[in-house]
């Protein structure tokens, strides 16, 4: 059985382990955020930053991409998954039903723990281009995080007229 994984973030730019094949994909019920604030890898304790989770949200849907491992390395994929995305447990790894052009698939992803401190969700659009303009972490400055991750939607087609919004005024603020 196929072990599949869905990016809405970072994981589309730089999934970090072997892929065999590459779905956009659509997760129902949930929405692509700048909900948690970041203070590892895209930001600070002292400076947080702010990084994408999918928040629960009735009538919203959020699209990305479905990644189909490759056969022999879903455990190694596992493990490094929860090494990047669970570093302070502010992300649930759960499993989620993906509709594709292919039919629906059951996707690992992670979603954000409402009840977690870094939550961070309902900020205005204004306080997180603020936020993003100023941080960087150990991946580097929150605004690159941002802009990736627009320039990969754009050119997988995918429409997020909020981020797309966040990166203008991230670059009128820097």
């Amino acid at each position: 059985m196929t072990l599949w994984v869905f990016g809405y973030g970072s994981l589309i730019w730089d999934p970090g382990f072997p892929v065999t094949d590459r779905r956009i994909a659509r997760a129902s019920g949930w929405h692509r955020s700048f909900c948690m604030r970041s203070i590892h890898h895209r930001g600070t304790v002292a400076v947080p930053g702010l990084v994408l989770a999918l928040d629960r949200a009735e009538h919203a849907h959020c699209d990305g991409v479905a990644f189909a491992v490759q056969q022999g390395s879903e455990a190694a994929t596992i493990a490094a998954l929860r090494e990047r995305e669970l570093i302070s447990s502010a992300y649930l790894e759960t499993s989620l039903p993906l509709d594709t052009a292919g039919g629906r698939i059951e996707a690992l992803s992670y979603v954000i723990d409402p009840d977690h401190e870094q939550y961070c969700g309902g900020l205005e659009l204004e306080e997180q281009a603020r936020i993003i303009a100023q941080a960087t972490g150990g991946r580097g400055p929150n605004r690159d995080y941002l802009w990736s991750t627009v320039e990969h939607l754009a050119t997988l087609g995918i429409a997020d007229p909020d981020l797309d919004w966040l990166a203008r005024r991230v670059r009128d603020l820097v």
